[in-house]
C-alpha cells in the first residue's frame, strides 16, 4: 500500500533532506565508535580547553539547564540516555574534530550512500543534512569519510539550533532558509516520529529501514532499505 502510493506520487522532487544515523551511516558506527570516543575524550577536553569560547559557551549552557551539577557528570548522564541536547552535541563535535584531525576517526557510510548521492547531485537534486549532531560534527563526518571529503555534495547542514527533529516547525524553518518547496522536498530518516513531523510540514517522506541496523519499518510512510530503493520509489535522477 505505502510503496504503491509512493510510486503513484513519484516525480517532481528537486531537493532531498537527509538524516545521518540509521540513514546514511550505520547506527553501529555512531554508538560503537563515535560515542565511546567522545566519552573518553571529554574529560581531557574540559580540563585543557576550558578557555575556548565554544567550550565556555557549552559549559555555561549546561549550568543554565542543570544548575549545581558538574558539567562532566551531566554530560555522562546525557550520554547514558543518548539525549539530543545542544551543549552535549557541541562538545562531542569538538572531541570528534580532534579524532578526525589525527586520523583516529573515519566515517564509514553505508555502501549505497555515496554512489546514490553522487548520482542525485549530478542529476540536479539539491541535497542537505538535518541531524541532531551539531553542524560542525556533520561537516566532520562528510569531510572525513573512507572515500574522502564529500561535503561538496551538500547545499546545507542543519542541526538542533533550527529546532527539534520531531517538530513540524523545524522543517518549515529549513525550507524557508534553503528556499525549497515543501511538496518538492523529500525527507529521509529511519525515525517515524521525525517523518511524521516532516510530513506535517508538507514534505514528502520515506523511512530508511536498514536490515543491518534492525530498523523496524513503520506503516505510515514509504519504506526503503537503501537509497537505490528510494530512487526507484520516487523516480529520482539516474536511477540504476
Amino acid at each position: 500500500m505505502i510503496v504503491a502510493e509512493a510510486v503513484t506520487q513519484a516525480g517532481g522532487i528537486d531537493s532531498v533532506l537527509l538524516d545521518i544515523e540509521g540513514t546514511t551511516i550505520p547506527v553501529a558506527f555512531v554508538h560503537q565508535v563515535l560515542f565511546p570516543y567522545a566519552r573518553e575524550a571529554l574529560p581531557g577536553l574540559l580540563a585543557t580547553r576550558g578557555d575556548e569560547p565554544a567550550v565556555r559557551e557549552a559549559v555555561a549552557e549546561i549550568a543554565a539547564l542543570v544548575p549545581g551539577v558538574a558539567p562532566l557528570a551531566q554530560l555522562n548522564a546525557w550520554m547514558d540516555r543518548d539525549e539530543k541536547i545542544g551543549p552535549l552535541k557541541a562538545l562531542q563535535g569538538l572531541a570528534w574534530a580532534e579524532g578526525y584531525r589525527t586520523g583516529a576517526l573515519r566515517a564509514a557510510l553505508y555502501p549505497d550512500v555515496l554512489p546514490a548521492l553522487r548520482r542525485w547531485h549530478a542529476g540536479g537534486l539539491r541535497l542537505a543534512v538535518y541531524s541532531s549532531g551539531s553542524e560542525a560534527a556533520q561537516r566532520l563526518i562528510y569531510g572525513h569519510t573512507t572515500e574522502g571529503d564529500v561535503r561538496g555534495l551538500f547545499d546545507g547542514f542543519h542541526d538542533l539550533r533550527i529546532g527539534g527533529k520531531r517538530e513540524a516547525e523545524s522543517y518549515r524553518a529549513i525550507l524557508a532558509e534553503a528556499g525549497w518547496v515543501a511538496g518538492r522536498t523529500l525527507f529521509l530518516s529511519d525515525i517515524v516520529a521525525e517523518l511524521d513531523a516532516a510530513a506535517a510540514a508538507g514534505l514528502r517522506t520515506c523511512q530508511l529501514a536498514r536490515p543491518e541496523d534492525g530498523t523496524r519499518a513503520g506503516d505510515t510512510h514509504p519504506v526503503a532499505a537503501t537509497l537505490d530503493e528510494v530512487a526507484r520509489l520516487f523516480a529520482l535522477p539516474d536511477t540504476p
